[in-house]
């Protein structure tokens, strides 16, 4: 077989002078010496494709026809033999045809431009000819096709032009793989992941092929974990924002009126919660701290836990629930029912409990803390019911069942790379 570069010619979806390829028997019908604009397109099947590793970066701003340079460098070419039996009008015409009746479907177009380097070669002939077909076409239904499919290749052409830039991008920042995403999320769309995997066909090779699956996991993985630590972060920072505000009020009485406000209006989260609690645990184990501020500090933790008995959060019942089930194994298949309510389509039982194990988790950890902090005086009544140390140590093996069977394995789902 002969090979050039990265590519065999027998692979080839273009052909490379003087060579013909499958793109010619594809695209083309069997050789003829007249060129015709509705000529049927050869049926023969694709072959896998090797990928190109070094995309064009840019291939400047085209219009779905092509410039008065562009036409005249395309006419001294026009008559030029791209491939046996064929100039570069007669290709590009087969070209049109394919995309217009053999191939309408433009998944099929991507599986196409995906070779960058090759299609850069015809792409200004492309749109030319489109062009030339434009002007010289009087039907008019017949015209507004061609128009139309040069506008929606030039979109597609610049679509995978930006996914390759991507890639590359990627490729040349090993090391700053997480920088990239942050920069450029907005660019890691399905249809860049439907990229990737058009190019992983492309490979003969099953470890090229299974190197670019990886690299596709790794880059949905990467996503996946910014986007859940941007919504994290938006969370504590909503969080931040109210305890801020209720420490920036003009007396305490305000601050615990703002609390019982939040209440009331069911914003008094688990997050806001965890701030408190944790804002009265440094202040309470400070040696610096003035007793004035610890005071202040220890009535805001009252308030917000008090607070906490007029919203009774469905995670609270559900531990209770839970909690009160002897039975272990039953204990822990009620757990898992409450993680795993069904589809949206489903018929649910309107008594059962659901939540996600990262909000139970977030609940358990502020009975906990609450515990810990004051186990005397706290004034979150379902903490003191708890506060047993069969009961704590049975909240403690809840916590640590989430943690390793829920919340790693939603971890490892979202980086298969760590396993």
């Amino acid at each position: 077989m002969t090979t050039t570069g990265l590519f065999c010619y027998e692979t080839l979806p273009f052909p490379l002078l003087p060579y013909p390829c499958p793109f010619h028997r594809e695209i083309a019908a069997p050789l003829s010496t007249k060129c015709s604009y509705h000529t049927p397109f050869s049926t023969s099947s694709s072959r896998r494709r090797r990928s190109q590793h070094n995309s064009i970066r840019s291939f400047g701003t085209l219009s779905c026809v092509a410039n008065n340079t562009g036409i005249a460098n395309v006419e001294k070419q026009a008559e030029a033999e791209v491939a046996k039996g064929y100039t570069m009008t007669q290709f590009c015409d087969k070209m049109i045809e394919f995309f217009l009746h053999e191939k309408p479907n433009t998944q099929d177009w991507r599986k196409i431009l995906v070779f960058r380097e090759e299609w850069g070669k015809y792409k200004e002939s492309f749109y030319a000819r489109c062009r030339a077909r434009v002007d010289a076409e009087e039907d008019q239904p017949m015209k507004q096709k061609l128009i139309v499919l040069a506008r929606k290749v030039k979109k597609i052409d610049d679509e995978i032009e930006k996914h390759a830039d991507l890639l590359t991008e990627i490729r040349d920042n090993p090391l700053d793989f997480n920088a990239v995403i942050a920069r450029r999320r907005k660019d890691f769309t399905g249809e860049f992941f439907r990229h990737l995997n058009i190019l992983s066909d492309t490979h003969d090779s099953l470890e090229d092929r299974d190197a670019m699956s990886r690299l596709g996991a790794k880059c949905l993985s990467a996503v996946r974990a910014y986007d859940n630590a941007m919504e994290q972060l938006e969370t504590l920072d909503i969080a931040q924002s109210k305890f801020d505000d209720i420490l920036n009020s003009s007396s305490l009485d305000a601050a615990c009126e703002k609390i019982k406000s939040l209440a009331k209006a069911k914003e008094l989260d688990s997050c806001l919660i965890l701030l408190i609690n944790r804002a009265w645990a440094a202040a309470k184990e400070s040696t610096t701290m003035k007793n004035e501020v610890k005071d202040i500090m220890y009535h805001i933790y009252r308030t917000a836990n008090k607070s906490l008995k007029t919203i009774a959060p469905p995670e609270i019942k559900l531990l209770k629930h839970l909690l009160n089930i002897m039975d272990p194994e039953e204990r822990f298949s009620a757990l898992a029912t409450a993680f795993s309510p069904g589809d949206d389509h489903a018929i649910k039982d309107v008594d059962a409990l659901y939540t996600t194990p990262k909000e139970l988790h977030k609940w358990i950890t502020i009975m906990l803390d609450t515990y810990h902090l004051n186990k005397e005086e706290s004034d979150l009544m379902e903490a003191r019911q708890m506060s047993d140390p069969m009961v704590i140590q049975r909240l403690v093996i809840l916590k640590e069942t989430i943690e390793q069977d829920y919340m790693k394995e939603n971890k490892e789902k979202e980086d298969p790379e760590s396993k």
